[in-house]
């Protein structure tokens, strides 16, 4: 390429041998490699590559000792390694609304930035607050106007507080109160309650979908550490964990739909198949094979469990917040109220 000019010299003119070579130079050596590669590059770095690493044997004995004094002189070439902010970018000049030729579209590219911002964000970012959130009162009785209620607001679960709304000790699974009559007025303590866990309002969204995914809940109550320095802090009981309360409450008022349950999850647990194709990851084997008697908040006569003096509810995370997270949008279902801005 560089001798090119010279060669042209003898035949044509000065200027006619610039021109000729310039051209030749910016169409065959820029325009057209840029063009091919840019669709094909892959493909063609494939094909070539046999010839490329002969070629890198060749120049090893000259290339090598070179790029080690480099090294010693200008330091170590550091792997380019993307930021978060640019990842982002990267993929919204890929995305198809961009105009550049991507192929990923708008819901892709929504996604692939809802899971880079997805460590960054927090519990509080997501949850529903306390104020806003639907709970009912273990001492409740479910009759016919708390069960049209529970109908109304269309949620698969509803939280159950004792003495004060945000004292939240457990859950109500709404399918579980599908066998439950609105004239016999059951009082909510006495139908299946589940344990609901507690997370801070610091703690990642990407930590707490790891939560869920254990399957033990899809919901959370958010607490936030409250600085009371007006009382001295007491005994260890404070600071400790809230004690397991054992009650069992199936036992106590239903036994017999408390044994019709055993013989379903026993037909539930047969119905799996039992090869070891079925068991090969050990995640899942773990989680089927523990039991879920652990998750029931048992009421044995028991003061009900209270949140720590130095915790305060904040609000109420599940699932959904965290996917809609993640998709950046809202999910709407059956039994929400979705104004369009027409």
């Amino acid at each position: 390429m560089l001798a090119l000019p010279i060669f042209l010299d003898s035949l044509v003119t000065a200027w006619g041998a610039i021109l000729i070579s310039v051209t030749l130079i910016l169409l065959f050596g820029e325009i057209i490699p840029q063009s091919v590669c840019s669709r094909y590059g892959l493909a063609i770095g494939a094909t070539v590559a046999p010839f490329v690493q002969v070629l890198v044997w060749i120049c090893f004995p000259v290339a090598y000792p070179i790029s080690k004094l480099l090294d010693f002189l200008l330091g170590h070439g550091h792997v380019a390694l993307f930021r978060r902010a640019e990842l982002k970018t990267l993929v919204n000049l890929h995305g198809n609304e961009a105009g550049k030729g991507g192929e990923l579209t708008h819901d892709e590219t929504t996604i692939i930035a809802g899971a880079l911002e997805l460590s960054e964000k927090t519990a509080k970012d997501a949850m529903t607050p306390i104020s806003e959130t639907f709970a009912i009162d273990i001492n409740a009785k479910l009759d016919r106007e708390l069960m049209s209620l529970i109908l109304e607001k269309g949620h698969s679960r509803v939280p159950v507080y004792y003495e004060h709304p945000t004292n939240i000790i457990g859950l109500v699974l709404v399918k579980n109160l599908l066998t439950v009559h609105p004239e016999d007025e059951v009082p909510v303590k006495s139908v299946t309650i589940r344990r609901i866990p507690r997370v801070q309002d610091t703690l990642p969204l990407y930590d707490i979908l790891n939560e869920f995914q254990k399957g033990h809940s899809h919901m959370a109550v958010v607490v936030r550490q409250c600085n009371k320095t007006d009382q001295p802090p007491s005994s260890n009981s404070s600071r400790s964990p809230l004690p397991e309360v054992k009650v069992d409450i199936d036992g106590e008022k239903y036994p017999q739909e408390n044994a019709l349950r055993r013989k379903r999850s026993l037909k539930k647990w047969k119905s799996f198949p039992t090869s070891n194709d079925s068991f090969k990851s050990g995640s899942r084997s773990r989680k089927w094979s523990k039991g879920t008697d652990s998750d029931i908040l048992h009421l044995n006569g028991s003061p009900l469990p209270q949140l720590p003096e130095e915790e305060e509810a904040v609000g109420i995370i599940t699932m959904e917040d965290v996917i809609e997270e993640l998709l950046q949008e809202e999910i709407f279902d059956e039994t929400d109220h979705h104004y369009d801005d027409s």
